[in-house]
């Protein structure tokens, strides 16, 4: 089955079967990252603006490593050095950069909508790359490529989500795909920071830890958003740790082989602990690397290119 899609905007909109697309070119890309020489010539000539006016540290540079991987030319621009410092509208620098002639536009904001406003006045592909508290789709991606690297079919695997999944991004994206690739769904913290409305995404909502963690088969932490927070959720940082924290002591709930992830950046010793993000168990850092491959994958796609025409030539 071909891929018609230019932007990748949010997963609620992605199908099951482009989600699986998306996997399996990902899948293609990562073998080719293990040999001596990691360039393929898949967007060779193409020019990608990673537009960043947020702060990012790994989503950033992975995009800029995954298109040069792609050999495509990459310009990155942040908000210090955007005119967007000087007034000028999103509209206007988008449109500047599309003037320009590049060819895609990979874009982080701090306003939910901001990759779909763009997606309707550009005429260049639009990547999301995190929307304030909306999405973050690549990071849905990474997150569940990595999972169905340990578990497979991610079809009945029970998956906890725990922290802060209010102001979280990445836990509406991770949700979105979750749910249509069968997985079930728990969502666990504070009662002001998991409201019981999420239950109407197709999870389920709860606010006993040592319960949820007892049948996990993933685990997934997610730090406090507290740039997104206009008050606070709860007493303290001390007091979150005290009973939602994942140290030793609660790990030990956890079945021996559930695997234990987190988008980044972590915040140790507040939803985990050291010994626990460094741990056996943790696959934080394969996410890291696994993230090149997704974003190599959406840029390819996105670009125009095929999932089937994906292996380049040893």
């Amino acid at each position: 089955m071909s891929w018609h899609r230019r932007h990748l905007l949010t997963l609620e909109e992605l199908s099951l079967v482009e989600i699986d697309q998306i996997h399996a070119t990902a899948a293609a890309f990562k073998r080719t990252l293990s040999r001596s020489v990691k360039k393929v010539p898949a967007l060779r000539g193409k020019t990608i603006v990673n537009l960043f006016l947020e702060p990012s540290t790994r989503t950033r540079m992975a995009f800029d490593m995954a298109a040069k991987r792609l050999s495509a030319d990459v310009i990155s621009l942040d908000a210090a050095s955007s005119s967007t410092s000087k007034g000028e509208t999103l509209r206007d620098t988008a449109e500047n950069i599309q003037a320009l002639q590049a060819d895609m536009i990979v874009i982080r904001h701090a306003a939910a909508g901001s990759p779909l406003y763009l997606s309707r006045i550009l005429d260049i592909p639009v990547i999301n790359a995190g929307d304030g508290a909306h999405e973050h789709p690549t990071q849905g991606l990474l997150d569940t490529f990595t999972m169905k690297e340990h578990l497979g079919s991610l079809r009945g695997r029970k998956v906890v989500i725990l922290g802060d999944i209010l102001f979280s991004r990445v836990a509406r994206s991770n949700i979105h795909a979750l749910v249509k690739m069968g997985a079930a769904v728990t969502l666990v913290g504070p009662s002001t920071l998991v409201p019981h409305w999420f239950t109407e995404l197709g999870v389920q909502v709860s606010h006993d830890l040592r319960g949820a963690l007892a049948d996990a088969e993933v685990v997934m932490l997610l730090r406090i958003q507290h740039e997104r927070q206009a008050t606070g959720h709860f007493p303290s940082l001390g007091e979150y740790t005290s009973m939602f924290g994942l140290n030793k002591t609660r790990a030990s709930w956890l079945d021996p082989r559930a695997i234990i992830m987190h988008p980044g950046p972590i915040n140790r010793g507040v939803e985990i602990d050291s010994d626990l993000a460094d741990g056996e168990r943790s696959v934080i850092l394969e996410q890291v690397t696994n993230g090149i491959a997704v974003r190599m994958a959406v840029l390819y796609l996105c670009a125009g290119g095929q999932p089937e025409n994906v292996m380049p030539t040893e």
